[in-house]
């Protein structure tokens, strides 16, 4: 039987250490893969990733129930992400280090992928890494809640603890300079991103806001 983030959840609070390994399962590598798009480096983002988990571990007598499990996961890691980047100030990435799972940086795979569609991924993968790292940090971070994790505009502007229109100039702002980036580096958007999203050539209020 799956059990749901909710049932999961209930259960951990009552004690039960095996509910809450089901839940670092399945959001394991969605909350790595957020780390490591936001802070470019492999180590620091596998860092952050066993941090959140064990700060939600510490915590999770204490979660309410008032938002998704994965927002306040979210959050957790979002935090720890800032913490980092605030205490290392580093420059963004030059190269993809080796070892960095790129098929994670790239477009969802299509059903019927073939071995020679998932190594375009990989090597659009990297290119998207390195375009996303030229991104300020706070539009980086809102384009990967929104295009890679599919979050509304008002659980982003939630997570970010900012107003909602802020949310949608940093989306339009980050969108825009990812496309000069990619285009620098000869790639389309679309290829970026094939199942839309956020269109960076359209004014923040013209945009959707679910």
């Amino acid at each position: 039987m799956v059990w749901s983030d909710e049932e999961l959840v209930a259960r951990s609070v009552r004690g039960d250490h095996e509910s809450f390994n089901q839940l670092v399962v399945r959001w394991e590598r969605p909350i790595y893969a957020l780390a490591y798009r936001v802070i470019g480096r492999e180590d620091d983002a596998r860092d952050v990733c066993q941090e959140t988990f064990l700060r939600a571990f510490r915590s999770i007598k204490g979660f309410k129930g008032q938002a998704k499990f994965s927002s306040w996961l979210y959050r957790i890691a979002l935090n720890l992400c800032r913490d980092w980047m605030r205490r290392e100030r580093r420059s963004p990435m030059a190269t993809v280090p080796e070892g960095v799972d790129l098929v994670d940086l790239a477009p969802p795979e299509a059903p019927g992928d073939s071995l020679e569609d998932l190594v375009g991924r990989r090597e659009l993968g990297g290119q998207v890494a390195l375009a996303m790292a030229a991104i300020p940090r706070e539009q980086r971070t809102a384009i990967v809640l929104k295009e890679y994790h599919g979050l509304t505009f008002q659980e982003i502007a939630d997570l970010q603890g900012c107003p909602l229109s802020t949310v949608k100039t940093r989306l339009y702002q980050g969108l825009t300079r990812l496309r000069q980036e990619l285009e620098h580096r000869g790639i389309d958007r679309e290829a970026a991103f094939p199942t839309g999203g956020a269109d960076p050539t359209a004014r923040p209020e013209q945009r959707k806001t679910h």
